[in-house]
């Protein structure tokens, strides 16, 4: 079972290079879609693993991860170019752009700011293993999911550094916190229910003993990494067939959609967009355009022969 959890134990610089390992060589297909799934393309592939695009502020580039680097890929044509981030290696699917563009936020075991530019870069967390995953859209907080006492819970850190502010407390495993556009709700994807589920709670926390965490999702699926859009009407997430422990690569996997929800989380419809093969690295991030008319994903193809 790959999850955040053994990984930690087992000492591995990043999620994303153990998955690669443990995995089948793989083609990555990077994709772009409509908000209702119609008109997938391809806009990018190599014959080995790429993760977890963002889309640009200013919608002229994707950036992404691949063998412990980051790399921005120029949606007007040409190829990925790395991203200097000094000394930092090992760097994993779980990363993030300022609305303003100016700077990355980057996950090797702690957290990273790394201007947008390239160059050095800056420690923001203390404690390992920390995950960054949303960026509050003023700008000012940075969402992460993190292990701490053999739990991992979400924990929110200034730009600045100082001390974590701990969001959550069940004893569930809490993971990919993302922000609603209007700042008021922290999404992500929890077990606490004894499935994965998309679940929220107000951006400054769940409260004691996490009463106000809503739960969103709940069907015979395991849900995954939810996204809102920018406008706030939507949001994006990745669900795997029931009783996929963790969020493991090369599974055959669904994009799903769903209304915002209002002041209650009920959710009634859930549109699927996309069926194919991928998992790990193809939704970790937020990847939506910023019109919010489309996402980024990637999916994967087996190299010939090789096994699942």
């Amino acid at each position: 079972m790959l999850t955040r959890r053994n990984l930690a134990a087992m000492g591995c610089l990043c999620a994303a290079s153990l998955c690669a390992q443990q995995s089948s060589p793989v083609t990555s297909h990077v994709m772009i879609t409509n908000l209702d799934g119609s008109s997938p393309h391809e806009v990018y592939s190599v014959p080995q693993r790429i993760e977890a695009p963002n889309w640009s502020p200013d919608g002229t580039y994707l950036l992404w991860n691949s063998a412990g680097k980051l790399w921005k890929f120029p949606l007007a044509g040409g190829e990925p170019q790395a991203v200097d981030t000094g000394g930092i290696h090992g760097i994993n699917n779980d990363h993030g752009i300022t609305r303003d563009g100016q700077w990355f936020a980057i996950s090797a075991q702690q957290i990273y700011l790394v201007p947008s530019a390239g160059g050095v870069p800056r420690q923001i967390t203390e404690k390992t293993p920390s995950y960054f995953h949303g960026w509050s859209p003023d700008g000012k907080w940075l969402a992460y999911c993190a292990e701490r006492n053999k739990n991992f819970d979400l924990y929110r850190i200034s730009l600045d550094g100082g001390p974590e502010e701990r969001l959550t407390s069940h004893p569930g495993y809490d993971d990919g916190p993302d922000y609603s556009p209007d700042g008021k709700w922290i999404y992500f994807n929890s077990d606490r229910s004894g499935s994965w589920d998309i679940w929220r709670i107000p951006a400054d926390g769940a409260g004691p003993d996490d009463a106000r965490a809503q739960r969103v999702t709940s069907d015979e699926w395991e849900d995954w990494f939810p996204h809102p859009s920018p406008d706030g009407k939507w949001i994006v997430f990745l669900s795997f067939v029931k009783g996929t422990q963790g969020h493991p690569p090369n599974q055959n996997v669904m994009l799903r959609r769903i209304a915002a929800p209002g002041e209650t989380a009920a959710v009634t419809d859930i549109l699927t967009l996309q069926k194919f093969f991928g998992g790990q690295g193809t939704i970790n991030v937020n990847s939506w355009s910023p019109d919010s008319k489309k996402f980024a994903y990637i999916r994967y193809s087996l190299a010939p022969g090789a096994a699942k």
